[in-house]
């Protein structure tokens, strides 16, 4: 939703893997939210330091997303249904696949990715493994499907 938990997470998430398979100058990633309640904050410090615990580094600025993001993006990942609804309010006819994270993982995982905004440490690490199993397939669906 504001950008500032889970999304940053993903982007940190997505941009190791990427950075990793020395694909970095071929996929962009980026993070944004449906709303611009938080626009210019950093992540939320509970969730900078959980991804830190894990090596990770939130450096990004929350922002809103736009239509544009639509058009310049090939995939854009939503986080839960109200986000995936927003998303496709906004789509114009872009070529963007929107897709659910959850639909990279099983079904032992919820449909939702939960905002641990309002909760404990445990719902910052939980999202942590979330993302953890879904971006790597995220990465595997954009390789393949550039291949």
């Amino acid at each position: 939703m504001g950008n500032i938990c889970r999304s940053p997470a993903a982007e940190g998430v997505m941009r190791r893997l990427v950075e990793a398979e020395g694909l970095d100058d071929k996929i962009t990633i980026d993070s944004a939210g449906t709303i611009g309640f938080h626009t210019g904050k950093a992540a939320d410090r509970r969730m900078r330091a959980a991804a830190q615990q894990r090596g990770l580094e939130l450096t990004s600025r929350a922002r809103q997303v736009t239509a544009a993001d639509l058009q310049a993006f090939d995939l854009v990942v939503a986080m839960d249904a109200d986000n995936a609804r927003d998303l496709n309010a906004l789509d114009g006819g872009s070529d963007a696949r929107i897709e659910m994270l959850s639909s990279y993982l099983d079904d032992s995982w919820p449909s939702d990715v939960p905002d641990p905004y309002y909760g404990g440490e445990e719902g910052f690490e939980f999202v942590l493994n979330m993302l953890e199993q879904a971006c790597p397939k995220i990465l595997e669906s954009l390789t393949s499907d550039a291949d």
